[in-house]
């Protein structure tokens, strides 16, 4: 199992670094310090060949243009919260919108878009920011601590911490795109996607949470058993129709197991597989609706659908629905948070 650290250019003088995490299998994946973004990750597929299979860009100045969160650290509140403001403890906290009047991925700002401290050992990458109070009107001075951990079963895990000095509200997850066909491959719609999950979260027009739980059973987002990702993609169903397809919350069966399976995505055209673990009560399923094609990934140009999301997480808008799981993390308290993607054949 080996790191090695390298280059991979500057931010207002300040160094940003590429870490390569490989094991014995040959699997490697690439990490930068700069939003922790995962920028590469390579498995082997049917044919003994090693396919990238994460979208993202070959240089640090492609991820300092705007791009659509490939492969970041997301923070402090992962989805959106309505009307880009919350209430905690009796007072109003107000928000940067950066989503029409909505609150996205931690707004303006996020901690996709800073550069973290690192250590390393063996086969872990730690990353580690302090986000001052008021960052993004969030209250709180935070201490993250995110590790990278590649094992010899093809397993990578993302392990988050945080503390804080004061009463706040976090929902962090990362936003790595996949296309088991390789990056730049064309679409994703021929995955087959299994969910464990039998409801999922309705939202309106703006991608806003109506607050109910609607069975998946009789709708395009039954994913309880292998189902190709395209075949109802197109449906006339309303709540495809709002995301422009699958961009929604879906609600994790719950286990005895605090580290319970999510999903699990393979491809037959590459062989590759991939499974979804995770102690949180949720993932966001995104087919990539809003790529168009604007954007050079590493090996060809990426179009609408042609990578997807599994992004584990609370429920978007939480601290506007005390029904859903709290994301309110109290003074002191630690956060603590467990997602495993595996990939195999």
């Amino acid at each position: 199992m080996t790191i090695i650290k390298t280059d991979f250019g500057s931010i207002d003088n300040k160094k940003v670094h590429l870490f390569t995490l490989k094991n014995s299998h040959g699997t490697e994946i690439k990490i930068t310090n700069y939003g922790g973004i995962i920028t590469s990750i390579k498995v082997k597929d049917k044919s003994d060949n090693f396919t990238d299979i994460a979208l993202g860009f070959n240089t640090l100045d492609a991820y300092l243009n705007e791009h659509p969160y490939f492969g970041a650290i997301i923070g402090r509140y992962g989805n959106r919260i309505a009307g880009a403001e919350f209430e905690l403890n009796g007072k109003t906290y107000n928000l940067f919108a950066n989503n029409g009047k909505n609150h996205l991925h931690g707004g303006k700002k996020g901690v996709d878009k800073v550069i973290w401290e690192y250590e390393t050992s063996d086969n872990t990458l730690k990353l580690s920011y302090s986000s001052p109070d008021g960052e993004e009107g969030y209250p709180g001075n935070l201490k993250i601590s995110v590790i990278y951990t590649l094992t010899e079963n093809n397993e990578l895990k993302i392990s988050y911490k945080a503390v804080s000095d004061a009463d706040t509200v976090i929902n962090l997850t990362n936003h790595s795109y996949f296309n088991l066909n390789g990056e730049g491959s064309g679409t994703i719609l021929d995955h087959k996607l299994t969910l464990n999950a039998d409801y999922f979260v309705p939202t309106d027009l703006e991608s806003i949470p109506t607050g109910e739980l609607s069975s998946v059973t009789g709708t395009p987002f039954d994913f309880t058993g292998s189902t190709g990702i395209g075949k109802r993609i197109e449906d006339k169903n309303e709540q495809l129709i709002f995301a422009g397809g699958y961009d929604h919350n879906f609600v994790i069966n719950k286990s005895a197991n605090s580290l319970k399976p999510a999903g699990k995505v393979e491809s037959e055209k590459s062989g590759i597989k991939m499974d979804v673990h995770t102690t949180e009560p949720g993932v966001q399923f995104y087919t990539g609706n809003y790529l168009d094609g604007s954007l050079k990934g590493k090996s060809g140009i990426y179009t609408k659908r042609s990578g997807f999301c599994l992004e584990t997480q609370h429920y978007p808008d939480s601290p506007h629905f005390p029904e859903f799981p709290t994301t309110v993390l109290k003074k002191g308290d630690v956060f603590r948070s467990e997602t495993v993607y595996r990939f195999y054949m």
